[in-house]
């Protein structure tokens, strides 16, 4: 065979390799989404919560308790009741919230960007600092510098955050007055401005008001450094201990025999063969912040997701439950999916 039809067979295979991953990662994505659905409508059916009490009230008559279950479709079988689920959910109904009697889609997208403000921001700091802190540590081990690292990864991991927020809350809202306190804006500006996007600051960057911007940045900070002391405190011990295992490598070894300074080896050597797992403690802490920012939002008052849950369950509101539970872990799952890829492509020893 010649140089030519080599290079297009290894071509060839190099495609089919590509392809073949890429299959057994959408159909793996497929999967996790379905089991998730089948998780989600379980939980759903198997919680003490009847939809039909709860739509006709404790006084209802007998006939008109059945007929709510009819046309909720309860006295069917379960089979039949999941593919009526997945039929609504296709067309993006996930039922009538009980507490805004409003679509429980309009509610989500609503909250949602709230949280992915907060969630952003607090990751970008989160990640920046814990990076910083992390090289700081295991450029010297067992140093002062080493020790106070760890020293503020562990109080950021082992402290509630709710405890934090409201501790943060009486510092720095009631004592100080360096923050605006809990929600996202003033009501003087929460009535005034025009909110499209759903995101506070896009939202008072259009305005043209700096006053409205700076309400909205000092609202922000305090529940992002909240989140961001606890996104940065997972990072900093994970990708410690991940940077200390390389460390001890034969390349490394060399690398000093070599005589390369700290900082190159550090720097050149360790980081880079380590960014697939800096990838997926990224992906893990992100989502960790989607789900976490339940305590921080409702200690703040921000009106995002976390808080819509957390008032969903006080009330038993079961569609919204169930939306926002599904939503969650769809970004679990999306992210998950998204951290394999990247790792993959950042680092061909997963290939």
């Amino acid at each position: 065979m010649t140089e030519h039809g080599q290079t297009i067979g290894a071509q060839r295979r190099s495609w089919l390799r590509r392809s073949r991953s890429l299959s057994s990662g959408l159909i793996s994505l497929v999967c996790t989404l379905l089991g998730l659905l089948v998780f989600t409508f379980t939980l759903s059916r198997a919680a003490p919560i009847d939809p039909a009490l709860q739509l006709v009230g404790d006084h209802a008559s007998q006939a008109t308790y059945q007929q709510a279950r009819h046309q909720l479709g309860l006295d069917q079988p379960l089979p039949v009741q999941f593919w009526r689920y997945l039929e609504h959910l296709a067309h993006g109904d996930l039922g009538t919230s009980m507490i805004t009697q409003q679509p429980v889609i309009h509610d989500l997208l609503s909250a949602f960007p709230a949280t992915f403000e907060l969630a952003t921001s607090a990751m970008f700091f989160g990640a920046l600092f814990g990076i910083l802190l992390a090289m700081v540590a295991v450029y010297k081990p067992g140093s002062i510098s080493d020790h106070l690292a760890r020293l503020i990864s562990l109080l950021g991991y082992s402290v509630p955050v709710f405890w934090l927020g409201l501790l943060g809350l009486l510092l720095f809202y009631a004592r100080l007055h360096w923050s605006a306190g809990p929600g996202r804006l003033d009501d003087i500006y929460t009535y005034t401005m025009t909110q499209n996007s759903g995101f506070i600051l896009i939202d008072a960057l259009r305005s043209g008001d700096p006053a409205i911007l700076r309400n909205a940045i000092a609202h922000l900070w305090l529940p992002m450094a909240v989140l961001a002391l606890l996104s940065m405190a997972s990072i900093t011990r994970l990708l410690r201990a991940a940077m200390l295992e390389e460390s001890n490598k034969e390349y490394v070894v060399l690398a000093k025999a070599k005589g390369a300074s700290r900082l190159r080896i550090l720097c050149h050597h360790i980081f880079p063969n380590v960014l697939g797992t800096l990838i997926t403690i990224l992906a893990l802490s992100y989502t960790s912040l989607l789900e976490g920012a339940v305590l921080t939002e409702t200690v703040f008052a921000w009106p995002g997701l976390g808080r819509y849950l957390t008032q969903a369950l006080f009330a038993s509101d079961t569609p919204a439950i169930l939306g926002s539970t599904l939503l969650i872990g769809t970004c679990f799952v999306l992210l998950n999916t998204l951290s394999d890829t990247l790792t993959r492509w950042v680092d061909p020893r997963t290939r």
